[in-house]
């Protein structure tokens, strides 16, 4: 019967492998959730670029100040622009339908996105568009082919255009040299992946504890177990 199971479970491999599909190659964006500073900066980076069409809608802005260390004031007076209350989730007032009208579909909240996609999808994602003016918005993207969104990005990074063989080619024309965009979409991403689990850190650092308890209760399990069991062995 196990003999049969184990056939069963290769026979199973190869199905589950093309059922993924293939993957286009990402770059790593090696955020550092503890890294305060470049999570401040990416929240700035998404408040002035990305809040217009996309919103935050299960975060709030006062457990963002909290986790971020921005103090109220300095939230009112930096992140919040058009008279919200800091209990407010992070939202805007783009209807859905319109939206959906002029981009084809509406754009997405980005809450979770970076669960959904993964940080180096996003890094590499906003770092891919280049011109192609037969698309609605003047650009596509090379990890998400007929894109139809804008690259917002664009005068910090400059324009972008991709050779014969569909390779990117350097931005052009931008206020950023390339390590200098790379870094703020670094910090986009950073920020963007705490929001997807704002306890992320902590969470790891209690399973690491959790791992340690129960090596030491094995420990102690295994020498109790020996001591009942002795005269029986």
């Amino acid at each position: 019967m196990m003999k049969k199971l184990i056939i069963a479970i290769f026979a199973l491999v190869p199905l589950l492998v093309s059922a993924a599909g293939p993957k286009l190659p990402v770059d790593a964006a090696n955020n550092d959730l503890a890294d305060k500073e470049s999570l401040k900066r990416g929240f700035k980076t998404y408040i002035n670029y990305c809040l217009g069409c996309h919103q935050l809608q299960y975060q709030r802005y006062n457990r963002t100040f909290a986790d971020l260390g921005i103090s109220e004031e300095e939230g009112k007076a930096e992140y919040m622009y058009t008279g919200e209350k800091v209990g407010d989730h992070i939202t805007n007032t783009m209807p859905a339908k319109e939206a959906a009208a002029w981009f084809g579909t509406a754009p997405p909240d980005l809450t979770l996105e970076a669960r959904l996609r993964s940080p180096d999808w996003i890094y590499t994602y906003l770092r891919s568009f280049y011109i192609d003016e037969s698309r609605p918005f003047g650009v596509n993207n090379t990890l998400f082919k007929d894109v139809g969104m804008p690259h917002v990005l664009q005068d910090l990074q400059g324009v972008s255009t991709i050779d014969e063989n569909g390779k990117l080619l350097p931005a052009q024309g931008g206020t950023l040299t390339a390590e200098e965009y790379d870094e703020v979409v670094r910090d986009l991403t950073n920020f963007l992946e705490y929001v997807g689990e704002p306890n992320k850190l902590e969470r790891k650092s209690l399973g690491y504890k959790v791992l340690i308890f129960i090596f030491i209760f094995f420990v102690i399990s295994y020498f109790l177990k020996k001591e009942y069991w002795r005269d029986v062995h």
